[in-house]
């Protein structure tokens, strides 16, 4: 369960910004919205992480930021081209920053593969949280190289932070017990700028590296839209029968007139053609509505995420999707149901009625100075209520992060 996201000089984020969801061992949870940070754990966060605030403002930023992160850590080693895919923020000062990301979860200590035999017996593991960070040089506004990357440990969640891995600056790799090098020093003489130890190690296959990054890829993000995802998506359902079938009974719950989805091969390649209750003729999807298209869009990321475990992340989740929709996709996350394995839900929205649904540790807020800096905060950095109107108090502009007009 990821807990904290720190970004700093990444697009409209100029001075370091923390999120922090860990909850209080007092805070109560009637309704399982809250999940441990590791099995055991009394220290809770989040399983619905919701990003609110006016337009611009630097909320697809923050997702940005984690899905950044999380693509260093899984695949960077594999990309063609160099630098980064990154912006610093735009001013003369932040040309020659660094830019510094870091996330905190939960999860297994001393990772390996014969910890990981072990798992399916609770008591013979021991957790504790994790400390991925991220420092990339910047010269004259442009990302040059890995100046420091590290992996941390803190068993049980007590203690000071342990060494896994830590990269520094003259690209020397300090290893440990739990992330050795045996075997691996020659990867050290390859390690490319702008590609990360674990995926260049994974790449090899280190078995710790490996599993770290198996651990990256349960986190799916989904804040680009375009006809290419769309035949990504559709292919996905067609390999995926099981995904297109619980897709289906929820069409018939929530889209009016839709009985259900097929995917007819074609010369041109997949085509989703849906059966409308009282229509002669199935409607092809560019005949279908901007709703029904986008809900099918974000439904494989969340039926996924929801069956493994992990995050989805999605960016204007409530974009052609009926505000009476929004809190039955939320419910999915908190209903041990049909979350089993405590996946996490972060997404952006503007939808303040949302907010009638939330719980303030699940609110983020963002908002922009005149000078073009996010400034990102939770609802449990202010002095809220737990009773209070959130809906009415938001759009008041008492929490901040609306627009100012006029």
């Amino acid at each position: 369960m990821l807990y904290r996201l720190e970004i700093e000089n990444f697009f409209s984020i100029r001075d370091r910004q923390v999120i922090d969801l860990m909850i209080a061992p007092n805070v109560p949870d009637l309704d399982d919205r809250y999940a441990p940070v590791f099995a055991g754990s009394q220290a809770r966060a989040p399983k619905v992480v919701a990003i609110l605030g006016a337009n611009a403002s630097g909320k697809t930023t923050v997702l940005r930021a984690l899905e950044f992160i999380v693509s260093m850590i899984r695949d960077s080693a594999q990309r063609t081209f160099p630098g980064f895919p990154c912006e610093r923020f735009n001013d003369l000062e932040s040309a020659s920053r660094p830019i510094r990301l870091a996330i905190e979860l939960g999860g297994v200590m001393n990772l390996s593969p014969e910890t990981m035999k072990r798992v399916q017996d609770p008591a013979s593991v021991e957790k504790g949280l994790y400390r991925y960070e991220l420092c990339i040089e910047m010269k004259d506004g442009k990302a040059q190289r890995i100046e420091g990357e590290a992996l941390r440990q803190k068993p049980r969640g007590h203690g000071k932070w342990q060494r896994v891995f830590e990269r520094t600056a003259d690209n020397t790799v300090k290893d440990s017990k739990s992330f050795p090098l045996s075997g691996y020093q020659h990867l050290l003489n390859t390690l490319r700028p702008n590609a990360s130890v674990l995926s260049s190690f994974a790449l090899f296959q280190h078995p710790t590296a490996a599993l770290f990054v198996d651990i990256a890829r349960r986190a799916l993000f989904q804040l680009e839209a375009g006809s290419a995802q769309d035949q990504q998506i559709i292919q996905f359902l067609v390999q995926h029968p099981d995904v297109l079938a619980r897709l289906n009974r929820e069409l018939g719950r929530i889209d009016v007139g839709v009985e259900s989805m097929r995917v007819e091969n074609t010369p041109q390649g997949p085509a989703p053609l849906f059966k409308h209750s009282g229509l002669h003729s199935e409607m092809p999807w560019v005949l279908e509505s901007h709703g029904t298209r986008t809900f099918i869009k974000m439904f494989p990321g969340i039926a996924v995420t929801l069956a493994q475990g992990g995050l989805f992340a999605i960016d204007e989740l409530d974009a052609f999707i009926h505000p009476l929709i929004l809190p039955e996709i939320i419910r999915w996350f908190h209903d041990k149901s049909h979350n089993a394995c405590d996946a996490q839900l972060w997404l952006t929205c503007h939808s303040a009625s949302l907010l009638d649904v939330l719980n303030k540790e699940e609110i983020v807020i963002c908002e922009k100075d005149r000078q073009g800096r996010t400034r990102v905060y939770s609802l449990m950095d202010v002095k809220v209520r737990r009773d209070e109107n959130h809906y009415r108090k938001y759009l008041s502009g008492v929490y901040g992060g609306v627009p100012h007009i006029g």
